[in-house]
Formats: C-alpha cells, structure tokens, sequence
C-alpha cells in the first residue's frame, strides 16, 4: 500500500466528504461525490464521475468519461439507499457505466478483482461480476446478472437480466444471451446458442485432459441425454469424478451461487 499523498488536478472536483486513499492520481476534470470511499494507489485518468454510495479498493485505472456509481436505469427505483463495491486492480475502460444496486435486488452492484471492462461496456443494477472477467467493448449486463470468474463477454453482446454465466464460459462477439450458461460453455450466434466448450479457454489454464474428456463427455449428457434436464444433471453428479464436472452440476442445481454470492 502506498504511503503518498493522493494527487489531485486542480480542476477535478471532490466533494466534501469523500474519502480519497493515499497514492491516488485524480486527473483533470474528475468528479468524485461525497459517499466515495477510493482506496489507495487509484487512478482517474480525466472526465471521470464517480459518484453515489460506492467503495473502490486498491490499485483500479479508470479511463476518461467513465460514469461510475450512478443511480439505476430502472423506472422502479425511487431513490433509496443503494451501492457500488468495486475490488482490486480492475481496468475500467473509456465509457464505461456502472450503477448501483436497487433495494428489490438487494441493494449492492459488485465487480470483483483484476477485471478489464473495455470501452463502452455497462454493468446494471445489481449485477454481480466475479474476477477476471473481460467486458469486451460495448458489452452490456442488464439488471441482475451473476457473471462468475474468468468469464468473457464478447463484444456488442447483450444479457439479458437475471442471466448466470458460470465460470471461465466465453460469450462470442454480437450475442444476446437470454438463458444461463454452463460453467466453461461456449455461447454464440445471435441468439445465444449453446455451441460447445470454451476448450481454449481450458486449455489455456492447463486443465488436464482427462477433465477436459470428462466435461466433453458431461455436455453431451446433458444436451442430448435421456430424461429432464434437472435428472440427467443430478445423475451427472453422482457419477462423475471430475471437479470441474462437479462444478458444473453445483452451478445447475445452484450451489455455486449461494458461495459466490456471499460477500467475503
């Protein structure tokens, strides 16, 4: 944690109350409300609003004409108490807007650590957003989605409110999700069709091939297998030896969101 003083432009504007960390650099023509809480060795690069009940962590980059923290796009909302959580070492790019939550879906928009928002990207009331996600440009989450960690939102793609993307899935470029998605699923077409496995993306993280075979083996089960989805889904847990199989079966029968979605 760096021990500096924060630097702060002389035509930025911080309001009376906000709490700025030590090491932070504010650029020129920042806007920071009175419920800030930034943490340290933050930086704003110019143009930048932070504003409502919103608490940043540690070392995150916030690109020009950013809206951060702004009240929901939401016809329901009437000015109640809500916030914004943002964690650590995230790159939020130019464009960017991010709103806080709304009391009917519990009051807390969150974005986790080491994430890369790109230019034009929105994260609606709400949402929650793992780590190590990548928002590619012009990617929009509506109301009440749960993104899990190492997930990628291609660009110009939409999803829809309350949609779950599991962890490490990939979204290709101009699709509009409506339904969840499967951990590690490969998501695509203009409509959102479940096309297969995110393998690169296994690859890439080194999961062993006799895991990748299993999780080969488990989506065809559960694309194609006899019986309702929720069956072949509980067969697929008791059958399988497989973590990242297991995963899977956790995130269809929920218990993957009530750990994820429990703060700390």
């Amino acid at each position: 944690m760096s021990d500096t003083v924060p630097r702060i432009h002389p035509s930025a504007y911080v309001e009376e109350g906000a709490e700025i960390g030590p090491g932070c650099e504010i650029g020129p023509f920042c806007h920071i409300g009175p419920d800030v809480r930034l943490g340290p060795d933050n930086v704003l690069k110019s143009h930048v609003v932070l504003t409502g009940d919103t608490v940043i962590g540690t070392g995150n980059t916030f690109f020009s004409f950013g809206v951060i923290g702004e009240i929901p796009q939401d016809k329901k909302f009437k000015g109640e108490k809500t916030r914004l959580e943002i964690g650590d070492r995230n790159r939020i790019r130019e464009h960017v807007t991010i709103n806080a939550g709304t009391e009917g879906g519990g009051g807390v928009t969150r974005v986790g650590n080491d994430c890369l928002i790109m230019a034009g990207a929105h994260v609606a009331h709400d949402v929650v957003v793992g780590n190590n996600v990548i928002l590619v440009n012009n990617s929009a989450l509506a109301g009440h989605c749960v993104i899990h960690d190492d997930v990628i939102v291609g660009g110009l793609s939409g999803v829809h409110q309350f949609v779950r993307i599991g962890r490490g899935a990939i979204i290709g470029a101009v699709t509009m999700v409506t339904n969840d998605v499967i951990p590690y699923g490969l998501v695509q077409a203009p409509r959102g069709v479940l096309d297969g496995l995110n393998l690169v993306g296994l690859k890439r993280r080194g999961v062993a091939r006799r895991d990748i075979t299993a999780l080969r083996a488990a989506f065809q089960m559960l694309a194609q297998g006899e019986g309702a989805f929720a069956d072949r889904a509980r067969r697929l847990g008791e059958e399988t030896e497989s973590d990242y199989v297991r995963e899977i079966v956790d995130f269809v029968t929920g218990a993957t969101d009530r750990h994820f979605l429990t703060p700390g």
